[in-house]
């Protein structure tokens, strides 16, 4: 297979399979970057029956490398048409240069290709599932970083004090992942000491969600600016401390499922591919649970900024205040959304450059004074319609996420796209 490699995609990211020379190569043409696959972990759950000599050969002759599926990476691959397979959720492609030809073109599946080997196709899709999940993970453990620094010590305090239901929980993956590293495989010893963890995040995520439930019922049942005031304040910090308690979870049941997927690769390599779906459903499934609490807190900052707008006149510095603070928990939640995947990341970053243009804005129409009570009404509407933009587009972009997803996994159904 000199100079040929083969692309594979689940939707969540790319593998490409080859020689290591053409995979390098492909890869430098492209500008995509990468990680490795380490598709020799497949050796222990693959190499049984009559095929063992044939699946050890293609493991020992290949290096794999994933990237990471965004829109560069999906228009990257866009052009090779990757097809069906009998893997579920997996496209396949194979691409060669043969001679001086400068762009990499499509050629015929050959002999000792992946497709050819629906077991090592399968165990290649649940080690990229596994990428796509440690990729996650590394992004919350920067995002768990950035906002312990700005919790001040009280709230750092009560969120350990939350956090340390699911410590025992860190502890046990931890040693668990030390052993897979150093042995390449999860055995029934190593998984019995993490089998049982998903209940402690369970209840710890139910916590942070009702939590913050809480915190929307009380922002609805304030009437009086003052009261509404008081409330959004305290909420900046509550809600940043919640969201990170729900990421640490995220991240947890992700660490999990790693695991899982391998102990299922070793033990039970023909279920495989049905556990990997299951897997990625019941992740869904939190994900939306999740989008539907943090949405519902937003519809709560948009009623906030409404009832600040219409008190402007009588309340010129309370009430820009209170839309200020509204828009950083949205941006906060923008934030959280983004580290798990559910917004594009120009959202918030468009999200921070307006919040700096309002406090900007705001100092302008206090100096105004009097004079200036037009433009902060004006302000005030514009503010508005930001926050609520911020909350349409989480569910816009979630929509265009998974259309770029499919664009990368299902492109090219017939070969022409």
């Amino acid at each position: 297979m000199a100079n040929e490699i083969e692309l594979i995609s689940d939707g969540h990211g790319i593998a490409i399979v080859g020689d290591p020379a053409s995979v390098e190569q492909f890869l430098a043409s492209e500008g995509l970057p990468s990680r490795d696959l380490r598709l020799d972990r497949l050796s222990n759950g693959l190499s049984r029956g009559a095929s063992v000599a044939q699946t050890a050969s293609q493991i020992s002759e290949n290096s794999g490398r994933w990237v990471q599926l965004t829109k560069e990476s999906a228009e990257a691959v866009k052009k090779y048409g990757l097809m069906d397979t009998k893997t579920p959720g997996v496209k396949h492609a194979m691409v060669g240069k043969p001679g001086e030809v400068k762009q990499w073109i499509q050629i015929v599946k050959t002999p000792g290709s992946l497709i050819t080997n629906p077991a090592l196709l399968s165990g290649a899709a649940g080690i990229m599932t596994q990428m796509a999940m440690q990729q996650q993970m590394d992004q919350i453990v920067e995002y768990l970083e950035t906002i312990d620094a700005k919790l001040d010590d009280v709230l750092r305090s009560q969120t350990n004090q939350v956090l340390a239901r699911v410590d025992g929980v860190d502890l046990a993956i931890r040693e668990a992942m030390s052993i897979r590293d150093s042995v390449g495989r999860v055995s029934e010893v190593t998984w019995s000491k993490v089998q049982s963890s998903a209940s402690a995040i369970l209840e710890t995520q139910g916590y942070a969600l009702r939590q913050l439930g809480d915190l929307a019922d009380k922002l609805e049942r304030k009437a009086k600016l003052d009261e509404v005031g008081d409330a959004i304040d305290d909420a900046k910090q509550e809600v940043q401390k919640w969201l990170s308690v729900l990421a640490r979870c995220f991240q947890l049941h992700d660490a999990v499922a790693v695991l899982e997927l391998d102990r299922v690769l070793d033990a039970s390599p023909d279920e495989l591919d049905r556990h990997r779906l299951g897997l990625q459903a019941a992740r869904r499934s939190r994900l939306e649970l999740i989008t539907q609490v943090t949405l519902r807190l937003l519809d709560r900052m948009d009623e906030v900024a409404h009832l600040a707008n219409s008190k402007v006149l009588l309340h010129p510095t309370r009430s820009p205040a209170i839309v200020q603070a509204t828009n950083q928990v949205a941006i906060g939640v923008g934030d959280f959304h983004e580290v798990l995947g559910l917004e594009a990341p120009a959202d918030t970053q468009e999200a921070r450059r307006w919040t700096d243009a309002a406090g900007e804005r705001w100092d302008q129409a206090r100096e105004m004074g009097a004079e200036g009570v037009t433009s902060v009404r004006q302000f005030g509407t514009e503010t508005l319609g930001q926050a609520k933009s911020v909350k349409s587009r989480l569910a816009d972009k979630l929509a265009e996420r998974r259309r770029v997803r499919a664009d990368g996994a299902e492109e090219g159904r017939d070969g022409s796209e």
